[in-house]
């Protein structure tokens, strides 16, 4: 079996790497110009512009915030080599991505020793056709780029390169902050198992490595503070990423909410079954590598609940590698014929998640729903953009209008930003209803749950939500007009033109 510990040319991970990327590239060639989705077109992208076009490296094109400047200096890196577009910026999110389908491999061996077969194989395909793997590997957030160098730093550790580790958890801590527990769990674990006659002044230093990525952290978090008068980079940021998780009630729905993801769905709950299968049978997942590798993977499902107001999917893909090679070597504690079906339908049920919805609400970037709310999006835009006069709409639509960079429109539309549809924003508007409106959901409800008195109450006493407005009733409240309306796999986009408004004939009928 291929030991990652011998000597290896570096030839043969430029091979590995290469075949990865040139495989992704293949895979995501329809949406290799797709218009910028969501936090890409509201913060990342514009964040990376204003490093590249002026050099600022606190963004002032979009509202500062804690997040290190890693991504954004390697596309604005790639920018001034390939050029200014979606294309270099995909192609720039894909080398990362490769980078972090070789980590994920070389991860998976290390894990493996000891397992008959190659499960590292299993478990990259595992990883490539995931869902939230597939989507996000194209797109200009942190979460993908964080995946890579957290399974690069645990293979490192585990092959006890530490200073190498360390090295990479600076490069980590520099992509997102929550990386900072990645060296922190090292630090743990060196100072519990050279404690005690084994705690030499060499021990002790090597388990201290661990503490240099703090230093570049905070030196950003300084900066920030002095540039922004923020810790954070602003008080909203903070306030909803620290003090709002923090309900007892919102830490446990959170955390369950990341563990059903990480365990059950998208057809995980096999992998799920097959490790409990293969807990006690195979003593392999009981040694070191894997209590690190869990002990991480458990440390970092419980930072990112504590610390994010947004309960996102995206924030677990740092787990995904660890995860799916787990799922891989439990695989080997089953007979041939049963491991080959167990493998074929996980690898059908995550082929699948990539196209069909789940029945709850759910972020669109969880899958390749985010294509059909990008298209609508367009859609719509250029739709509106046949009027000249001012067009209200909430974030994201406001800059798919008012910022031709993100790839929507050739040059920028007004627009009137509302911060929602609820019933009190567009009441606001009655006396002085926009010509032209863009009204649409954020999220599926195929079994309309967010309409049922529970999730109405619960989520309206601990997340203060208020069920928006459909497109009807505020076009019956503001005397507008349903004049267009996509669809796609559910998901609903619609026009409203004010009933006095000037608008081309074909917005009319």
């Amino acid at each position: 079996m291929f030991q990652v510990r011998r000597r290896v040319r570096p030839q043969t991970y430029l091979i590995i790497y290469a075949i990865a990327a040139v495989t992704l590239v293949m895979f995501h060639l329809p949406l290799l110009e797709i218009p910028y989705y969501w936090d890409e077109a509201g913060q990342f992208i514009p964040a990376a512009s204003d490093l590249y076009h002026t050099g600022a490296w606190i963004a002032h094109s979009a509202t500062p915030n804690v997040h290190p400047p890693g991504v954004m200096a390697w596309l604005a890196l790639l920018w001034h080599l390939l050029g200014f577009s979606i294309l270099s910026t995909r192609i720039a999110m894909l080398m990362l991505a490769a980078f972090g389908v070789l980590a994920t491999f070389l991860l998976s061996i290390e894990l493996s020793r000891g397992s008959p077969g190659s499960p590292a194989f299993a478990a990259v395909t595992l990883l490539c056709i995931s869902p939230l793997f597939y989507a996000q590997s194209i797109m200009a957030l942190l979460d993908m780029p964080a995946m890579g160098f957290t399974a690069l730093a645990l293979l490192l550790f585990l092959q006890n390169r530490i200073r190498a580790s360390a090295l990479v958890c600076i490069v980590l801590v520099l992509i997102k902050e929550t990386g900072i527990v990645v060296p922190l769990v090292f630090a743990a674990w060196s100072f519990w198992e050279r404690r005690g006659d084994q705690w030499s002044n060499r021990s002790r230093a090597e388990a201290l490595w661990f503490f240099a990525p703090l230093v570049p952290l905070g030196l950003w978090l300084i900066a920030l503070r002095h540039f922004t008068g923020s810790w954070f980079g602003n008080s909203v940021f903070a306030h909803y990423n620290i003090s709002f998780p923090l309900n007892p009630v919102r830490l446990i729905f959170a955390l369950l909410r990341r563990l059903y993801y990480l365990l059950i769905g998208s057809g995980h709950f096999i992998g799920t079954a097959t490790l409990w299968y293969a807990w006690k049978r195979m003593p392999l997942l009981r040694d070191r590598p894997w209590r690190v590798a869990f002990t991480l993977a458990a440390a970092h499902v419980l930072a990112v609940t504590v610390l994010g107001g947004a309960v996102l999917e995206r924030y677990l893909l740092p787990v995904l590698p660890i995860l799916y090679a787990a799922f891989a070597v439990s695989l080997r504690a089953l007979m041939e014929r049963p491991r080959k079906i167990v493998m074929g339908v996980m690898v059908a049920c995550l082929i699948a998640a990539n196209f069909i919805n789940p029945p709850y609400p759910f972020p669109f970037e969880n899958n390749l729903m985010f294509v059909g709310f990008v298209d609508a999006s367009r859609d719509a835009a250029f739709a509106a953009d046949t009027y000249p006069g001012l067009v209200a709409t909430t974030f994201p639509m406001t800059t798919a209008l008012a910022h031709p960079d993100n790839g929507y429109l050739l040059f920028p539309h007004p627009v009137l930003e509302l911060p929602d549809f609820r019933p009190a924003t567009i009441a606001a508007l009655e006396g002085n209803p926009p010509p032209l409106m863009i009204v649409y959901d954020t999220e599926l409800d195929s079994w309309h749950i967010r309409s049922t008195r529970a999730f109405q109450w619960f989520f309206g006493r601990f997340y203060n939500y208020q069920r928006p407005m459909s497109a009807l009733e505020i076009s019956q409240l503001l005397k507008m007009r349903i004049a267009r309306h996509w669809e796609n796999h559910g998901f609903s986009m619609f026009l409203l033109v004010h009933e006095d408004a000037n608008v081309p004939r074909y917005l009319r009928h």
